[in-house]
């Protein structure tokens, strides 16, 4: 019979101790982790080396999701006698000085973090997504509001409105399943507000920029409807809340069942998968049942509400800084379209418009931020199912 372990790589020497009490003959693999320390053990070495996050960690799922973030994978572990990074963790967990004091002390906040890791029936988690409902509740009263006064009345009910759906909508993001850790990046409230500010007048603005070119019927109107949009963005917080806790809740899960990195990433994935799906479904719905009561450009709603949540998945998880090229990248799109047209009404460059002017003819004044913010998902998805297929995304 070939000899199996051939091929894997070499393992440094460890000394072997047996301690006091075990009998004579007893295998290797009964033998305790404590009895394989020496002056030569490699999982002191690697402890040692990872000495600051070993002290802090509160289970052993943190220092796998640590290894893995420093570039170790099963096959490494496999140098240090264990069958993969979840086991070699384990053993660092069990050996590492507990400082009780420091480690009770960071116990609250990994709780926090991991509380929707629980189950759906858990009253705290359902409790804790109420707050994602409030913005689509203030949206729905400022819409009614809007339709049922006109004048300067008008002008204080969309003002009162926006201010509320602000408060509500930062309240409802400073908690919960779409509650962002401390390492973001600023400037993605910008992109933020640019890719909205653009979807509400950024594609009757460049229907109108191209004049004569486009015929009123194919702009649908020079200023599409922007209270439709909003309502729709405001609905949709509850669901994307939801799926990123459904999300998180069987990551989580996933992360304590599985025995390898490998293992875990292709389970993760079509999960991800899956909870893109569920909210692209939920979102459809919404906007298709606001488009029964208020005009929504319905594609522009869409793709843009895909984007965001994508986006802010992202940077639960901790990637704020991929989450903010996507959105910065759909923002210099729609500022590339709309400055194409500009720069096409100057004598001799009509042709640099022609591009936007065909998209604009062919599906109204949304299709730019469409396609932006489409393309702009696209990518964010592409990255996100190798990004959050790590298990050091899925950790405190």
């Amino acid at each position: 019979m070939p000899d199996t372990t051939a091929d894997l790589p070499a393992s440094p020497a460890i000394e072997t101790t047996v301690p006091p009490g075990v009998p004579p003959g007893q295998t290797a693999a009964a033998v305790p982790a404590a009895a394989r320390r020496g002056p030569a053990d490699p999982v002191k070495t690697l402890m040692h080396r990872h000495r600051e996050l070993c002290e802090r960690a509160v289970d052993p799922l943190e220092i796998a999701a640590g290894l893995e973030a420093h570039g170790l994978t099963d096959r490494t572990a496999a140098r240090f006698r264990h069958r993969d990074v979840f086991s070699l963790a384990e053993e660092m967990y069990a050996r590492v000085p507990r400082n009780e004091p420091a480690a009770t002390a960071a116990r609250p906040a990994a709780g926090a973090a991991a509380e929707w890791a629980g189950p759906v029936r858990s009253a705290p988690g359902v409790a804790l997504l109420l707050p994602a409902l409030l913005p689509g509740a203030v949206a729905v009263a400022g819409v009614t509001a809007l339709n049922l006064s006109d004048g300067l009345v008008r002008v204080g009910a969309a003002v009162g409105g926006a201010l509320a759906l602000a408060a509500a909508l930062s309240g409802s993001l400073r908690r919960g399943p779409l509650r962002v850790p401390d390492r973001t990046v600023p400037s993605g409230r910008l992109w933020v507000g640019s890719l909205i500010a653009f979807s509400l007048a950024g594609g009757g603005l460049t229907a109108r920029f191209l004049g004569g070119r486009v015929p009123s019927a194919a702009a649908g109107g020079f200023w599409p409807p922007m209270a439709g949009l909003l309502l729709s963005l405001a609905l949709a917080v509850g669901p994307a809340a939801f799926s990123a806790w459904l999300f998180a809740r069987a990551a989580r899960s996933r992360l304590g069942g599985s025995r390898g990195l490998e293992d875990f990433a292709a389970g993760v994935r079509p999960l991800l998968l899956a909870t893109v799906a569920l909210y692209a479904v939920a979102l459809i719905a919404l906007v298709s049942l606001v488009g029964l009561v208020q005009p929504v450009a319905a594609v522009a709603a869409v793709t843009l509400g895909l984007l965001l949540f994508l986006a802010r998945l992202l940077t639960v998880h901790g990637f704020a800084r991929s989450a903010s090229t996507g959105l910065a990248a759909a923002v210099a799109v729609e500022a590339l379209a709309l400055a194409s047209v500009l720069i096409g009404r100057l004598p001799g460059c009509a042709a640099l418009a022609r591009p936007v002017e065909s998209a604009v003819l062919a599906w109204g004044p949304g299709a730019v931020p469409a396609l932006a913010c489409g393309a702009a998902a696209l990518g964010l998805l592409l990255h996100a199912t190798a990004a959050l297929s790590r298990a050091s995304a899925h950790t405190p």
